[in-house]
């Protein structure tokens, strides 16, 4: 019988040295999908990432909190209850400089791995 639906009750939680709370509920990590990945984050004060350039477009809604992001050197911040699609090979840095957590969920297109985010060395 084919299984019509899949619940996820145990996301694989990413190793973070960062602060950071990862958990992808579905894609690479977790059932292996390449296609797409979904993935439950908690951003913490003063977080930030360096710039990357992605070969995959990113989604994000923010749940809690505050976002940053600079867009091909622009500053985009958005707040609970807004999204942003990140088209792909554009130029990114995500941040968290403000005085709270930043609770969001991020999709990527396909799924997110290291080996496609191209992030700039530090």
């Amino acid at each position: 019988m084919n299984k019509k639906y899949t619940i996820q009750k145990s996301p694989f939680k990413v190793p973070t040295t960062d602060g950071k709370i990862i958990e992808e509920h579905f894609g690479n990590a977790t059932d292996g999908n390449s296609k797409l990945s979904i993935a439950h984050m908690i951003a913490p004060v003063g977080w930030s990432e360096p710039f990357q350039v992605p070969e995959f477009e990113e989604y994000t809604y923010i749940i809690k909190g505050k976002k940053q992001f600079i867009v091909d050197g622009e500053i985009v911040i958005l707040k609970a209850g807004e999204s942003i699609k990140i088209e792909k090979g554009v130029r990114v840095q995500y941040s968290n400089p403000f005085e709270e957590e930043c609770e969001y969920l991020a999709v990527c297109l396909p799924a997110f791995s290291i080996d496609l985010v191209n992030r700039e060395n530090v």
